[in-house]
């Protein structure tokens, strides 16, 4: 087989899927405990047994290789990984990845995005669930709204090509703040994506059945004060978006407790200790760390391990449905 036709056909799982984009955790470890994400008191995967920076590259030029178009690097948080711009360069140089993208809670960034940015990282997306600062800090349980905010604006002037805020919306924590959001992100031209509570592992002290807001509910409070129009953007991700009229934002919406996206789904995970999960929903997973220290396996044995993967990967995920079990991993272990 020619490289472009391996590049083209190899990642397709059995519902005729094209896997192009990968999202890749750096690490598990993070400077908040969000409330919807981790635990107050958090076990952490033991360091030698997370994949070292050359492994990561090494998985990311095996995904290129075969057809990734992007990748986004996520965590736990990314920024807190010792050396994280060092892999940002290399992964910047690699021939075929059209996009290199991030995800953070903004808490590092304002000493991060500028040297992002040159590095070659084209759009971020930026955690910010509250405009209050005792309210922020009793989500994030540490964080500090104001060096959060100052890691926007140090991103608004790197330039990138877009920015995105992501606002998860939970009954008794900040539904009122669904406008608020919404307004911060369009008087800076930036998006804005609201994002379903995913029942991923026992992260808080609250029943996330009875805190989840569903997304036709936060349209329509955006829709008390703005006329929204259902917009034809698609990006790599499951957002589905809508433009305010004379706006350059765009407002998302990540729904995947009341409307399944699986169907289109075109991504997988890889943990920051190597495990290739193939839905965010199920455990269907394989060990990319078991070949990488493996001296008789090669590149291409890393190759092949993640082709052989695909098989495996499930039609849809089943938050919520009984007949099902659930993920007990928390999000910080999923990857973002």
């Amino acid at each position: 087989m020619e490289a472009g036709a391996e590049r083209e056909r190899s990642l397709i799982d059995t519902f005729g899927r094209q896997v192009d984009y990968v999202r890749l955790s750096v690490t598990d470890r993070c400077d908040f405990r969000c409330v919807y994400c981790m635990t107050e008191q958090m076990q952490f995967v033991p360091r030698q047994q997370v994949l070292t920076l050359e492994e990561l590259h090494t998985v990311a030029r095996a995904f290129v290789e075969l057809g990734v178009r992007r990748i986004r690097l996520t965590g736990g948080e990314p920024l807190v990984r010792a050396n994280v711009l060092h892999l940002v360069e290399q992964l910047g140089q690699l021939p075929g990845l059209d996009e290199l993208l991030l995800t953070t809670n903004g808490n590092q960034l304002d000493k991060f995005a500028a040297p992002l940015r040159t590095a070659g990282v084209g759009r971020i997306n930026i955690s910010l669930d509250s405009l209050d600062e005792q309210r922020f800090r009793r989500i994030s349980r540490v964080g500090k709204l104001s060096r959060v905010l100052a890691g926007i604006d140090a991103a608004i002037a790197a330039g990138f090509e877009r920015l995105r805020i992501n606002s998860v919306i939970m009954r008794g924590y900040n539904e009122d703040e669904v406008l608020p959001l919404t307004e911060f992100a369009l008087e800076r031209d930036l998006d804005i994506a609201f994002i379903e509570e995913m029942p991923l592992g026992e992260a808080s002290e609250h029943d996330r059945a009875s805190t989840t807001c569903s997304n036709a509910w936060v349209r329509r409070q955006i829709e008390t004060r703005h006329v929204l129009f259902d917009s034809a953007v698609r990006t790599a991700g499951p957002s589905r978006y809508v433009q305010v009229a004379g706006r350059k934002s765009r407002i998302g919406f990540i729904s995947p407790v009341t409307h399944n996206f699986c169907a289109d789904c075109n991504r997988v995970r890889v943990t920051a200790e190597g495990r290739l999960l193939l839905c965010l929903g199920n455990e269907h997973s394989v060990d990319l760390r078991a070949v990488l220290r493996d001296p008789d396996r090669d590149f291409g044995d890393l190759k092949a391990a993640i082709i052989a993967a695909m098989q495996r990967k499930p039609e849809r995920h089943h938050f919520y449905d009984g007949d099902h079990a659930q993920p007990v991993r928390l999000m910080n272990m999923t990857g973002g």
